[in-house]
């Protein structure tokens, strides 16, 4: 398993980071971005299963920005830092094919190595995951990369798109914020708006998500500019298209204002959504690389010899960190051993021909803390 680290995400702006910005360009290479340093045997991570572009990343060898896919490159062994801009997300995060935002804080991660057990009694990380979604850092910084999303929602089926457009405008307002970008902060002070918003809402009223020089990007008309504006005569052949009107203006205003965006539109429940549907992918993903030698086993009742089954991965060896397995009706189906090195499960059928089981296996694969199931059922024949 991937060591866990103790240092918490920073979200200040240290001396580090400066010096990151000032040589992160001069080691841009081809992978989006990556460092010259890379090479044929880097591995690919990604973060999160559909992928968040556009944040800059740093390992002891690789640098650049997450592609449109979301991955990055790095060696094993190492840990990643990432920024959006010149923000700071976290640091010392172990770098692996899939990083999600649970990984980005410490005390979150040391606790998704622990499995809780099912109605079956049978190890599951999906239960662990559900719980650690309510971590309000977690939430509050899931919440506000949704809300950097190009698109207003990040639609089932897609990642999270953060473009150049929106990265240069963070960039420009970050020195004129209040305070530090804080994730830790309760949910009320991060959405916090009106005559003192949070700091993530200052940054989000200063990003314009529509293309350079649109209406919407403009600075509302000001209440003096709409008093001063003259009136629309009520004669329409009478209409100046040269002009602004005070009804042109007072909509120009509702119509910049309503394109604007802070925190209050995107909730925790959108955030856990979000969230399970990325966990969800991944372990699916893992799960679909596992198969075992037979979906059905067929036994006549007379042989009561000890059956084996083994767990396979495609295109390599299993290689477990650990198994277990239960039968559904051990009166008819028996186990006898199961084994991590060996990947294999043994069992022998104890019951009258017509009656049958299902074996069902729980596997934990190396390097990673998820994991996965599967079924054989065992018929017991004449």
């Amino acid at each position: 398993m991937a060591a866990v680290h103790s240092s918490r995400p920073v979200f200040s702006q240290p001396r580090a980071w400066l010096a990151a910005l000032i040589i992160g360009p001069l080691l841009s290479g081809c992978f989006s971005g990556d460092s010259d340093n890379n090479s044929s045997d880097t591995s690919t991570g990604t973060i999160n299963a559909l992928g968040i572009s556009g944040l800059t990343y740093q390992t002891a060898s690789q640098s650049g920005k997450t592609d449109a896919n979301g991955r990055f490159r790095y060696y094993p062994g190492e840990t990643l830092s990432l920024r959006v801009g010149n923000l700071p997300l976290a640091e010392g995060v172990p770098a692996q094919e899939w990083v999600t935002l649970l990984e980005l804080f410490p005390d979150i991660r040391a606790q998704l190595t622990t499995p809780t057990a099912d109605e079956e009694g049978l190890s599951t990380h999906t239960r662990t995951e559900q719980r650690l979604l309510e971590n309000v850092s977690l939430i509050n910084l899931t919440r506000f990369l949704m809300a950097l999303n190009w698109t207003e929602h990040v639609r089932e089926g897609e990642g999270i798109d953060i473009r150049d457009r929106v990265i240069q405008q963070l960039n420009t307002a970050l020195p004129e914020l209040t305070g530090p970008v804080d994730f830790s902060v309760t949910t009320s002070e991060f959405d916090a708006a009106g005559n003192n918003p949070s700091p993530a809402n200052q940054l989000l009223s200063a990003i314009c998500f529509y293309p350079e020089g649109d209406e919407l990007c403009e600075a509302p008309p000001t209440d003096e500019e709409i008093a001063n504006a003259p009136d629309r005569p009520e004669n329409e052949d009478q209409w100046d298209p040269d002009i602004e009107y005070k009804q042109d203006l007072e909509a120009k205003k509702q119509r910049i204002l309503a394109a604007a965006r802070s925190m209050e539109e995107i909730d925790a429940e959108d955030a856990r959504i979000y969230l399970t549907r990325e966990l969800k992918r991944i372990s699916t993903i893992i799960g679909n690389r596992f198969y075992l030698d037979d979906d059905i086993a067929r036994t006549p009742a007379s042989d009561t010899r000890i059956k084996q089954v083994k767990v396979r991965r495609i295109g390599g060896n299993a290689d477990l960190a650990d198994i277990e397995a239960i039968t559904t009706r051990p009166q008819d189906v028996v186990l006898h051993a199961y084994n991590w090195q060996s990947a294999e499960v043994e069992y022998f059928v104890a019951g009258p021909a017509g009656g049958e089981s299902e074996i069902v296996i729980s596997f934990l694969p190396d390097n990673t803390y998820r994991w996965v199931r599967k079924q054989l059922r065992v018929v017991i024949t004449n």
